[in-house]
Order: C-alpha cells, then structure tokens, then sequence
C-alpha cells in the first residue's frame, strides 16, 4: 500500500512482538522500527521479522523521520514519558492498558495531544472484541431491562509484574469493559487486596464500583489463582448475559431469564411479590475478528482520517482516575472513595 502508515513499536516484550506481527500484517501500515534495551527480545523480533530495524533508544527510534505512529507497550511505569515523547515530536501514539499511574500524568498527555491535534489511543483490546460488543449491543437494545449489576472475573497463576499490582495490571480492561457497558463512570469505589504471595504489591484484589442508577460493578482480580479466567457477567431484569473469553464456541451466552417486582403491588407494608421468568439459554452468533487486529485497524483509520477513536486518551484517563481511588481505597481498608 503506497500510503501505509509506518508504525513504531516501542516495547518488543510479551506483548509488544504481537503488535509487530498485527501492523506487519495489516496492508495499511508497515513496521518502521522495534525500540527495546533488552537485546533478547531484539534478537527475538530480528529472527520473526528479519527486514524490521532495530533500535535500543527511543530517540534513534523516532528521529529516522520516517515514522508516522507509534505504540508504546513498556512496562506501564513508563508509558507516560514515552508517549510524552511521541506527542511532543507531533507523532500520533497507541499506548497500552494503563495508559499512565497517575491522574496527573494522564491528563497531562491528553493536553498534549489537543495542543498538538495528534491521535492518543489506549490499548483497551476488550472494546475491540467482539463478544464484548455483542453483549454492548444487547444493552443498547434494553434486550436485558433494568440492570442491576455486573462483576467481572480475571484470575490466573501470574504472570507476575514487577512495576504494578494485579489490580492495575488487570482491573483496568474490566474498568474499561464496565463503562462502555454502561456508557458512564462511577461514583464511589471500595477495594481491598491482599500481598498473599509476599510480594512488594497487591497480587489479589476485590473492587466494588457503584454506578449511576444504582448499578454496583464488581471486579475480582488475582495472579495467584490455579483457574484462568476471562469473565463479565451482566445481571437485568429481563435477560442475564455472560462474556466468557475462553469459549471460543460460545464467548456469549444469554440466558432469557429475570426476576422483577411484580405489577400487582405488596400484600402487606414492606414485602414485595416477585415474578420468576425461566426461559432459554441462547449463544448468539459473533463475528470473528482478532481483538488486537481490530484495535489496531481502528487506531490506524484514526490516524489517517483524523477521527476520534474509541478508546481516546479521555476514556484512558477515566479508568486511570477510578484506578488511582482503588490506591486510596485500598490505603484505607477499603474504605469508600468518591470520584468527582
């Protein structure tokens, strides 16, 4: 393609050698470059992708003048300096999940990307699902009533980080999940956590967000659990739905059925009758689509066409402000924390 982008891959880890092969498939863009300073993970990269350059700088990597893109997926405590960096050259930047640790950092970031009119994306992949957008779908279409609550299930045996907590290592894809879910940010947040593998941070952790109309979210995240788990439970009155991203038959499931205050009124001050509905259990059909390739396509056309992508850098600090009053909850024992 004459006019393909040429992308930057900041970061060539676990995660960051999957962006390389998905821009270096995708006709619309080419792998300018692959930055790290682990010399490992360049030889892993150069023996994939041999025709790639390489770089162990930042400056090296985004000074050929040749780059149009980057995406910054180092360790998360570094994100904010990197993607500075990028902005600050006029580059436009793909960051991954969290796109800062701090409120201040990111707010910064999205003032810099206004000032220079540059796209700031978060790689928040779950929005890019497509099981996640068929359960949105369902709700847009009051398919499941009144909802009365989510939770959310991520647990594995590690991978351990070393520069964050689980919480903030895993809480934020099911951050981003709820409010694109609910198309709002919460009120207050409780959390506890606990250190049950005596590591310097939280490898377990419990969140409770309330959401407006009442609805309370509940996140369960942990790197010492024996099962994996990939789940998001919607609870309404009408319908239940389950994402569960380790089906790959059945990502989602409905299960037509619902509890609800019946019409009739009480019998007596204080009681209430309900109305019981047993009906199917339906897995609708989901189009296939890689989640990462579909994010990576969008931030692609919004670079091109100058569009507002889904997953900017204002959805990107919403969950960093909700992951920051988690820290605060969690200093106070779970105490609930307001969000302004």
């Amino acid at each position: 393609m004459d006019n393909a982008v040429n992308v930057a891959i900041l970061g060539c880890g676990y995660w960051g050698i999957n962006y390389v092969r998905i821009f270096n498939e995708l006709p619309e863009s080419k792998v300018a470059v692959v930055c790290d300073q682990r010399a490992e993970c360049l030889e892993r990269a150069r023996q994939k992708f041999p025709n790639i350059a390489l770089a162990t700088e930042i400056d090296e990597a985004l000074g050929s003048g040749e780059v149009d893109a980057a995406v910054v997926c180092t360790e998360a405590a570094a994100h904010y300096a990197i993607a500075f960096r990028c902005l600050e050259k006029g580059i436009p930047v793909l960051v991954e999940k969290p796109m800062t640790t701090t409120v201040h950092d990111a707010e910064t970031l999205v003032d810099l990307a206004h000032a220079k009119k540059k796209t700031l994306m978060v790689g928040h992949t779950f929005l890019y699902n497509p099981g996640v957008q068929k359960v949105k779908s369902y709700i847009e279409q009051n398919g499941l009533g009144q909802i009365y609550y989510l939770y959310a299930l991520r647990t594995n045996l590690g991978p351990i980080r070393k520069d964050v907590s689980a919480l903030w290592d895993l809480a934020p894809h099911d951050v981003s999940i709820f409010n694109y879910l609910l198309n709002s940010t919460p009120e207050w947040i409780s959390a506890i956590g606990a250190k049950v593998l005596r590591n310097s941070r939280e490898d377990v952790g419990f969140i409770t967000l309330e959401y407006p109309g009442d609805i309370v979210g509940h996140i369960h995240v942990s790197w010492a659990d024996p099962n994996k788990v990939r789940e998001v439970v919607v609870v309404g009155s009408n319908k239940r739905i389950v994402f569960n991203d380790l089906n790959a038959s059945e990502q989602v499931r409905v299960f037509e059925k619902g509890v609800a205050p019946a019409s009739c009124g009480a019998p007596n001050y204080g009681e209430y009758l309900f109305q019981m509905r047993d009906g199917d259990i339906i897995s609708p059909k989901i189009e296939p689509g890689e989640p990462l390739k579909n994010q990576a396509s969008h931030f692609l056309k919004c670079v091109r066409e100058h569009q507002r992508p889904l997953t900017d850098g204002e959805e990107g600090l919403e969950v960093v402000k909700v992951m920051e009053a988690v820290d605060r909850s969690l200093a106070q024992r779970g105490a609930p924390v307001a969000l302004s």
